[in-house]
């Protein structure tokens, strides 16, 4: 029977067959993948939802209400937003004072832990999978050489072959997970460099703004 899968290239074997001749080493690749894949789903739909909620101008109309000394209008704009750098501006303007460049960096803490989060995870998934994939070289090769030891290499034929064919799905299969994993890794990494991007911008327009109308106002 014809197989179309888009496997079938690989030793015109299915995914299926692949799987079982790739030895024991493909379950914990097989999860491996799982929870790559599972963070990554994750990931998008945090992505998504977080980027729908911004609102840019809303920042702004914060700021300005800052620049016309009405920090508490900023505050009750900020805390009511879904958009997470008007919250940390809301969160560091319900300080006054000295308080209020802690509040600024512990909120914008807060919010830069929830871009990280599944990041750690995900480098873990991306190391471990072609570290799993060697380690399953390293048992199909020695069930090769194993079935040579055994003196009928004719006999044995069928335990070879499959000895080395169990190195290469594993490292193939190890391989092509860090690979797959790596792109959204960089992506989400990217989307963290924005955030901080937007919450340090956010933070220089404050300074900017308390140090214009208060000369002696502290930094952010």
């Amino acid at each position: 029977m014809t197989n179309f899968s888009p496997f079938a290239f690989l030793m015109g074997r299915s995914p299926m067959e692949l799987f079982e001749r790739g030895g024991v080493m493909m379950w914990p690749i097989l999860f491996v993948s799982f929870v790559a894949v599972t963070v990554v789903v994750e990931r998008i739909i945090f992505l998504t939802r977080e980027k729908s909620t911004r609102d840019p101008g809303l920042v702004e109309k914060m700021l300005e209400s800052v620049g016309r000394g009405d920090p508490a209008a900023a505050v009750r704009l900020g805390a009511a937003s879904p958009d997470f750098v008007a919250r940390v501006l809301a969160s560091a303007l319900a300080h006054d004072g000295p308080a209020l460049a802690g509040a600024m960096l512990r909120a914008s803490n807060r919010e830069l832990a929830r871009y990280q989060q599944g990041l750690a995870v995900l480098d873990t998934c991306i190391t471990a999978a072609p570290l799993l994939g060697l380690l399953g070289t390293v048992t199909g090769m020695m069930n090769t050489f194993g079935a040579l030891g055994s003196g009928d290499i004719a006999a044995n034929a069928g335990l070879i072959t499959g000895g080395v064919g169990e190195a290469l799905i594993a490292t193939a299969c190890g391989l092509g997970i860090a690979i797959l994993c790596l792109f959204p890794y960089n992506v989400l990494n990217t989307r963290l460099d924005e955030a901080r991007h937007d919450l340090a911008d956010a933070a220089s327009a404050l300074e900017l703004i308390l140090n214009k109308i208060s000369p002696a106002a502290p930094p952010v």
